[in-house]
Formats: structure tokens, sequence, C-alpha cells
């Protein structure tokens, strides 16, 4: 009997983890929604009411903008509501809201990387941003961007930020930007007829629901479509301030961790330890806000006044950024790049050429090598394999260009210099021979 039963109970183990595994993603999002709403401590998925809130409370309000389920950024949320004994005591400070979706949201007022699934906006009721947080640079891997101590001091400079306002008010001006090309997401043409401004809650929610990088998918359509360029400042959104040389620390407030030597940040004289207080006048409560000031600057450079504390001093530092300075910036890891593959590339993902293939192939250091890594295979993603693109190619030439040495290169040349339904020539190397091939420009 004793081995019958613990057999019976390894087989119901089995069987409730293998349930757990088969939960849908319509399940998931219910499910947290019945959570959240019994615990009672985050208003779920109504800004208004947030806001409304706030303005009675007055308290400062916490928006977190997060897609579910994303694994990652659930662990560092239920880690910073449920167990962290320094973040929990700061969030009871302010009215903390949940946003599961951008249906409907305000884009005058919330912008942010699309690219992330995880956003925070410290808010006064009236709209007045204090500051952001939440910063990504690669597909996965979030621990060099954010971190629970860089959090909790961010929600502590955003108390503090409150405490003076509205004396403060004229300095965080520059913190909320301009009106985007319409006022909520599912206005933009490339939404317009399948999603509405709020979540089908008595259907299919995961159905009704637009993630945070469909915003900024459906802003480059509506260029591309247009057969327009697809301007820079869209195609490579918030800079990571390593783009400039300035490699920030996750665990603190806007402090530079390191510096990249010959940088635009080396030049203007940054240095490891300084907690930059000020960037473009504003002040800074995290690597996000650092990211915010950089992306007001314009594509083609200019300087940008910062203002450090070091070794217990303030100083005045200026960082000139030249033209094309956000070329820099790594599309790769983007979701976006997605969207951008189908439209210059035909669904190819690329990569370098590794230096010991290069030997092999006779193929100079300095010039291009992208090596096909993936073919796509259906609808629009399936136009190279089409065309004749295989596995393994390595395309040495695009549009008669040899100097497009990354994949974001290549893809920002076609979103740019050419138009859908334009063709463009590529020459590429299939085991020791010479291949010229045509690949069509895609809206």
């Amino acid at each position: 009997m004793h081995k019958a039963a613990c057999l019976l109970l390894v087989l119901l183990l089995s069987a409730s983890l293998h349930a757990r595994e088969r939960k849908t993603r319509e399940q998931k999002v219910r499910e947290d929604r019945e959570r959240v709403e019994a615990e009672g401590f985050w208003i779920y998925n109504d800004l208004p009411l947030a806001f409304a809130t706030a303005e009675r409370t007055g308290k400062p309000l916490l928006v977190v903008l997060r897609c579910i389920p994303c694994e990652e950024c659930v662990k560092l949320d239920d880690e910073m509501v449920d167990r962290d004994p320094v973040i929990r005591p700061l969030l009871e400070q302010f009215v903390c809201a949940r946003q599961v979706s951008t249906n409907g949201l305000d884009l005058s007022l919330f912008q942010f990387d699309t690219d992330q699934s995880f956003a925070v906006f410290m808010l006064n009721a009236d709209g007045t941003i204090y500051g952001r947080f939440g910063t990504r640079s690669h597909r996965t891997e979030w621990l060099g961007d954010v971190s629970l101590p860089g959090m909790a001091k961010a929600l502590q400079g955003a108390l503090d930020l409150h405490a003076e306002y509205p004396a403060n008010k004229e300095a965080l001006a520059g913190k909320q930007g301009e009106s985007l090309e319409y006022a909520s997401p599912e206005k933009y043409p490339s939404l317009k007829n399948k999603y509405t401004d709020r979540l089908a809650e008595q259907g299919n929610v995961v159905g009704s629901c637009i993630h945070c990088h469909q915003i900024g998918d459906a802003r480059r359509d509506l260029y591309r479509q247009a057969g327009k360029p697809i301007p820079e400042k869209i195609l490579y959104p918030t800079p990571h301030p390593k783009d400039v040389g300035l490699i920030m620390d996750p665990q603190d407030m806007a402090t530079v961790k390191a510096v990249t030597p010959e940088s635009p940040a080396a030049r203007a004289g940054f240095r490891a330890g300084d907690r930059i207080q000020n960037l473009d006048s504003q002040p800074l409560l995290s690597i996000a806000d650092v990211q915010w000031a950089l992306d007001r600057v314009d594509p083609q450079g200019g300087e940008v006044s910062a203002e450090v504390l070091r070794d217990g001093d303030k100083r005045r530092l200026a960082l000139e950024l030249p033209d094309g300075w956000r070329r820099e910036g790594d599309l790769s890891w983007r979701v976006s790049s997605w969207g951008l593959r189908r439209m210059a590339s035909g669904g190819l993902l690329l990569d370098q050429l590794p230096p010991e293939e290069r030997v092999r192939l006779k193929i100079p250091e300095d010039s291009m090598a992208l090596l096909v890594k993936h073919v796509g295979q259906y609808g629009a993603h399936a136009a190279a394999k089409k065309a004749g693109f295989q596995q393994g190619d390595v395309i040495i030439e695009f549009d008669g260009r040899r100097d497009l040495p990354r994949e974001a290169d290549l893809l920002v040349h076609g979103v740019t210099r050419r138009k859908p339904g334009e063709a463009v020539s590529v020459t590429v190397l299939r085991e020791g021979a010479v291949i010229q091939l045509e690949l069509p420009m895609q809206s």
C-alpha cells in the first residue's frame, strides 16, 4: 500500500505540473488579474482611476507598463512587490497602477522604448513626469540594465522631486515629449481595424491586446507604407548610454560605472563614479532617464549639457554628439528588427561572418561579409527564400554597397534609401561561387 500511495502521489504531482505547463496565455493573463485585484495593492489597467486617486490623495503616481506574461518581467515585478523589504515601503508612498496593455494609452504622455515589455513612469497627478525606470539592451538578459537597488533609488528620487513640487515643475518640463503622429496606438492605420481602445475582458483578452512593440511597428509602417524613409530617430529609439560611451551602474541612480575610451563621453570628460545629476537640464533618476535625455538629441548631433557630482563637487560637462551618432546602437536584439527584416532583407536573419571564416574565404577585414543564419519560410518573411537566398550564404555586396558591416546597417539602408516595390542587387558567396540575386523591398 505504501508503494502504491507513493506512486499515486508521483502521478498526481506529475499531472499537476503538466497542467501548469499547459496553461494558455489567456489563462495566465486572467489569473494575473485575479491575483492582483485580490491583493488590492495595485490599480489594474485603469489609468483614469489611478490619476484620480493620486489627485485625491496627493500622492505621486507610479505606472508600470508590463506585458503579460513575460517571465523576465514577472520575476522582477514579483520580487519588487512581494519580497523586497526596501522597495515595498517606497511603493506604499505612491498610488500604484499596473497597465498590461497599451490600448487607449495616451501617447502624448507615455513615451518609452516600445521594444521593452517593462517600463515604469513616476508622475504627478497633473501628468508631470518625475522620471522613468526600465532599460533593456538584450533580448532576454536585463541584469546589466535594471536592478532592485536601482529601482529603490529611482523611487526615492521621485519622492524627493514630489516633495519639492511644484517649485521644480519647470525643470521637469523636458521629461515629456511632443505629441506623436496619433494620440493612441489603436488609431494608427496598421492597428485601426484590428484593435479598439480597450481589452476584450469578456472575450479573447490576449487577442485584443496591443503590445508595446506594436506601437513602434505601427510608427515604422506609417512611413514605409507612405513610401517615405523611416526617420533615424524612429529606427534608433531611446539610445542606450553605452552608445555614447557611458557604461551606467544599474545598482545606482544615473551613476557612471565606466567610460569607453575615445567615445563622445570620454571626450566630454566623464569619469567612472560620476553621478549625473542633470542632462540637458533634466534631473535624472535612472538609466532610463539618461536614455530619454539622449533621445531628445537630433540624429545629426549636437551638444548636451551635463552636471555631474564628482567627489562631492559639482562639475559641468558638455557632451558633443557627432552626425549619425545614433547608428552606433544595436538593433539586433529588438523585437522591431523582425519588421525591418521583412521590409529590407525579405526575412533574412544576418550576422557578421566569424574572423576565421573571413580568412578561409579570403574576405578582407574591412569588407562587408554578412552570414545568412536563417531564411524566413512564411508570408512576407519568405521573400528572400523565393528570391533564391539560402542559409549559409555570405552577403558581400548589397545594392552596390560593400560598406554595410552589420545587419543593422543593411536594414537601415533598405528602409531609408529604397521604397517598397523596388528590387536591389545582392552579391553572395555560396560554396566558393559568386552568385548574383535580386531582392524585393517590401512594405
